[in-house]
C-alpha cells in the first residue's frame, strides 16, 4: 500500500500569546500540497521502518522517528513493514515528520480502521499531526490541534516550495517571537484569509536565518499572487495563477536551493 505524506504549508500563521504550558496560542490556515514524502507499507509479522531518499540522512534517529511512533500508538492485529522515501527537507516548516505520521494513520485506517480516540493519539505525537492526518485546507486553533472548517476556494492552485537547504528548528524561532499580538485571522474564504493574513514567525526566523529573506525576494520577483514563509521556516511558498507561471518561477530559482512543485489539495 502506498500513501503520500502531503507537504503541509501555513498560508497564514498568527501567534496570539505564549501559554503557561510553554506552547503558543495559534491561529493558522493549514493547506497541503499534492506532493511530499512517500510511504510504502506491506503486512509483516512485526513493525519495521526503513528510510531512503534525499533527506533520509536528516533524521537524527531513523528508528525513533514519527513513523515508528505513529505505528506504536495505533493498535492493530498485524504488523507493518514501512519504507519511507524522505523527499521533504527536515526542520523546514513543512511538517515533514508530522505528514509522515499522518500518512501512517491513513494507511492503518484503510487496513484496520482507527480507534475512536485517534485525534488524541495523533496530538500526543505533535501539534501538526491531527491536521496532517486530514491533509486538507482548514483552520487550526490552540496549538494547531483544534480544527475548524473553512470555505476552500484554493484547491488546485499551483504552488512552488523553495528551501535554501538550511535547517531551522521550531523552538528557537518561537523563542525569538517578540510576544506582540498582531490580531486574529481574517474572516472569509481561504483565499481571503491567505491574502490578508501573515506569518508572525517570519521576522524571528529571518533574524536567525537571513537567507529566508533572499528566498522571499526571489519568489517575489516571479510575480506570484502570494509569497510567504511556511510555519517556522525556512521553506517559503508561492502561489500562482497558472502551472506555467509556477514552472517558470521554479526554473529561475538559484542552483542549490531545494524546490518542489505541485498544487494545493
Amino acid at each position: 500500500m502506498r500513501e503520500t505524506a502531503y507537504a503541509k504549508i501555513n498560508l497564514a500563521l498568527h501567534v496570539r500569546r505564549r501559554r503557561e504550558d510553554g506552547y503558543h496560542e495559534l491561529e493558522t490556515l493549514f493547506a497541503f500540497v499534492d506532493a511530499g514524502d512517500e510511504l510504502t507499507a506491506t503486512p509483516a509479522a512485526q513493525d519495521s521502518v526503513t528510510t531512503l531518499g534525499e533527506f533520509a540522512g536528516g533524521l537524527d534517529n531513523p528508528f525513533d522517528n514519527l513513523v515508528t511512533r505513529a505505528l506504536t500508538t495505533l493498535p492493530r492485529s498485524q504488523g507493518l513493514s514501512v519504507a519511507l522515501e524522505k523527499n521533504l527537507p527536515v526542520a523546514a516548516g513543512l511538517g515533514g515528520g508530522s505528514a509522515d505520521a499522518g500518512a501512517v494513520f491513513r494507511i492503518v485506517e484503510a487496513l484496520h480502521g482507527l480507534p475512536d480516540d485517534w485525534q488524541g493519539r495523533a496530538a500526543k505525537l505533535g501539534a501538526d499531526v491531527p491536521a496532517c492526518v486530514l491533509s486538507r485546507t482548514h483552520i487550526g486553533l490552540g496549538t494547531g490541534t483544534e480544527q475548524l472548517e473553512v470555505q476552500d476556494d484554493l484547491a488546485g492552485t499551483p504552488v512552488l516550495l523553495v528551501n535554501p537547504r538550511v535547517p531551522l528548528s521550531t523552538g528557537p524561532v518561537f523563542k525569538a517571537w517578540d510576544g506582540k499580538d498582531r490580531g486574529a485571522l481574517p474572516e472569509g474564504p481561504a483565499s481571503q484569509i491567505a491574502r490578508e493574513g501573515r506569518n508572525d514567525l517570519e521576522a524571528p526566523a529571518i533574524a536567525l536565518c537571513p537567507v529566508i529573506a533572499e528566498v522571499l525576494a526571489a519568489l517575489g520577483d516571479t510575480a506570484p499572487w502570494l509569497a510567504r514563509m511556511s510555519g517556522s521556516g525556512a521553506t517559503c511558498f508561492a502561489l500562482y495563477d497558472t502551472p506555467e507561471a509556477r514552472d517558470a518561477a521554479a526554473a529561475v530559482m538559484p542552483r542549490g536551493w531545494w524546490t518542489m512543485t505541485g498544487r494545493l489539495r
